[in-house]
């Protein structure tokens, strides 16, 4: 049985799912719907069309599902889905979606967002994701599975950062990163792999070995980005680099940051 503080309010024809916990003074809206578990810890507002997976906790102060930061934006129906076991910490802000961009902003599962990070409208965010402290990702962001975005760092609108990549804190990241990469540098230079997290994961050294490979052609082959990447693909056995080629011939209105640069 749900647990809802006599100061909250819950809009008729919000949904609420089995054993939720909503604190003091929450507010949520008439289309937003929780599953089963959620917790919602004092002073949340939960708006829009908004869904909550399971056993996601909300901390006080966030703001979730409000109308996007865009003046294209004309109030067209629009939607946020966030997944299962997220925790999303004090001040957070998660935007629904625009027309122009598909309606839909995602976050997908066991995700953490510290205390003070904003979610633009029409993100598509992946499982595992960590958004540290104040860090802004804007409008019609990929982030791939495992990325972290370190503190007080930005994402600008349209890029994608690739699977497992890593950017450092206080960097603006303009360019779409490759799966596995570390970006640092307040201008967001490309400077190697996410080597802690591949160890971490448990990666074969076999596959390290091929990604630091393949890393270095990728900074210092001939052609475009797009040609050494194919190379790659003609030629590797590793499951890792063949993610990188596909991301890369993947297609994106950003070009691809270079070592470096």
């Amino acid at each position: 049985m749900s647990q809802i503080h006599s100061s909250a309010v819950v809009e008729p024809g919000a949904q609420i799912g089995k054993d939720c916990v909503i604190g003091p003074f929450c507010v949520i809206g008439p289309n937003v719907v929780l599953g089963d578990r959620v917790e919602l810890k004092s002073h949340v507002v939960v708006t829009g069309d908004t869904v909550i997976g399971d056993e996601t906790v909300v901390f006080s102060f966030a703001v979730i599902g409000e109308i996007p930061q865009d003046l294209k934006f004309r109030g067209e129906a629009s939607r946020l889905n966030i997944g299962r076991r997220n925790r999303i910490r004090e001040h957070v802000t998660m935007n629904c979606g625009t027309e122009g961009g598909g309606g839909v902003t995602r976050v997908g599962d066991d995700g953490l967002f510290m205390a003070g990070c904003h979610i633009a409208h029409d993100a598509q965010v992946g499982d595992r994701v960590i958004v540290v402290n104040n860090a802004a990702i804007a409008g019609h962001c990929v982030l791939e599975d495992d990325v972290i975005i370190g503190g007080l760092s930005g994402v600008h609108q349209w890029v994608r950062i690739g699977k497992g990549a890593i950017i450092g804190a206080v960097t603006m990241v303009t360019n779409d990163v490759i799966p596995y990469g570390l970006v640092q540098a307040p201008r967001g230079h490309l400077d190697g792999l996410n080597l802690v997290g591949l160890k971490r994961r448990g990666v074969a050294r076999s596959d390290i070995t091929a990604l630091r490979a393949a890393f270095q052609l990728l900074a210092q082959g001939e052609g475009t980005v797009q040609d050494r990447a194919r190379r790659l693909g003609e030629e590797t056995e590793s499951d890792y680099v063949r993610e990188i080629v596909a991301f890369v011939l993947g297609g994106s209105d950003r070009s691809f940051l270079t070592p470096g640069g």
